[in-house]
């Protein structure tokens, strides 16, 4: 059985940021909360578009998507510090323009954004243990 945690904390600020053309996406959701002084947050929202999207199923398979928009359906994720550095971790799905379906883990450094990327934030504040 797979080993689990439980973290007691509060939400805290919410943040509504925008990610600019060719940024990768993964990178830049922690670069927003790491310039808006969060150290942990939940991915609440978003909505935008990729010029090309790598995920990685379930099996450690990485799946290219490619086309003039990879329009994204849906992103969740979390924001954590590790070793001090801010680290997003996000999962979704996207469709191609032929309407195909693929969904997985956003492979850090590979999605870059298409025109524009909007994404909202929750700050997650842990107790201390």
């Amino acid at each position: 059985m797979p080993e689990a945690r439980i973290e007691r904390g509060h939400t805290g600020r919410l943040l509504y940021g925008r990610v600019r053309p060719n940024e990768d996406l993964v990178g830049a959701i922690a670069d927003l909360c790491r310039d808006n002084g969060f150290s942990a947050a939940l991915v609440r929202g978003s909505l935008g578009s990729l010029t090309e999207a790598v995920l990685e199923t379930a099996g450690g398979r990485q799946v290219h998507v490619t086309g003039a928009a990879v329009e994204t359906l849906s992103l969740g994720g979390e924001v954590r510090t590790e070793a001090g550095v801010l680290q997003a971790h996000l999962s979704g799905t996207v469709s191609d323009a032929e309407g195909r379906v693929f969904g997985g883990r956003f492979v850090p450094g590979r999605n870059p954004v298409c025109v524009t990327f909007e994404v909202a934030l929750e700050e997650w504040i842990a107790e201390a243990p």
